[in-house]
């Protein structure tokens, strides 16, 4: 026999008022399953950069870097497929959005953190990047009604540069870490200074790309920071218009 409060929870379960189980799930288009795509790649590639310090090992800072135009791919394709079904939605507006946030907003940030770019100034530049990618896709999802579209519905140009614009910046990480101008782990001499020995000699100024400089007493910067700063800035631009592809 079955107690009242268990026919309760049937009746209750079995309401044609609520959805069905899964039911955002099969409400996803494909361009969305795509653009989960890119999520995944910006999620990989944190995960690798937190390996690669914990293991100080590059072939995962690598997997991380190339986490990152993967991402661009499924950026790229998840809008065409949503043209070729002709399918689009709120739903996949903000999802896109939460995705490259993500994979072009935090995970540049991230890497370059583990690239040595780990003083109080340099942390600073770098949030500031990460709340310019924010606000601009944010900015973006508000006005994107009220922007000039051609024919086919297609905004005509961005305001400020894209965010996916960002795999500059890890492209030049990349290309410093392979040339041996960040990451120096691994020196014998400095194993008896204790387990975090490795760290401070990998990010010591002779071991950053560029160096650092000192603005005031005990507060040093990494000039090549300052790249970040730099793309922050034309991300928010509303005076930078680039015509959209």
């Amino acid at each position: 026999m079955f107690s009242p409060s268990s026919r309760q929870v049937k009746r209750k379960t079995s309401d044609p008022e609520l959805p069905s189980r899964f039911s955002m799930v099969r409400s996803f288009q494909l361009a969305d399953f795509v653009t989960l795509g890119n999520g995944v790649c910006g999620c990989l590639s944190l995960m690798f950069a937190m390996k690669a310090l914990i293991t100080q090992n590059t072939d995962f800072l690598f997997t991380s870097f190339w986490c990152i135009p993967v991402g661009v791919f499924f950026d790229f394709l998840d809008g065409r497929v949503a043209r070729w079904k002709n399918s689009s939605s709120l739903l996949g507006q903000e999802l896109d959005s939460l995705a490259d946030f993500c994979s072009f907003g935090i995970a540049p940030a991230v890497l370059g953190f583990a690239c040595g770019f780990q003083k109080m100034l340099d942390l600073v530049v770098l949030t500031y990047f990460v709340c310019c990618g924010l606000a601009r896709l944010a900015r973006y999802n508000a006005t994107v009604a009220a922007m000039p579209k051609d024919s086919g519905g297609k905004v005509k140009f961005f305001e400020g540069t894209p965010i996916p614009t960002t795999l500059v910046i890890v492209g030049v990480l990349a290309y410093g870490v392979s040339c041996g101008k960040f990451w120096r782990f691994a020196n014998p001499v400095y194993q008896h200074e204790g387990p975090f020995a490795v760290f401070s000699q990998a990010f010591t100024p002779e071991h950053v790309w560029g160096g650092e400089i000192t603005l005031f007493p005990g507060y040093e910067l990494h000039p090549l920071v300052l790249m970040y700063g730099v793309s922050g800035t034309l991300m928010i631009s509303r005076r930078l218009r680039i015509p959209k592809p």
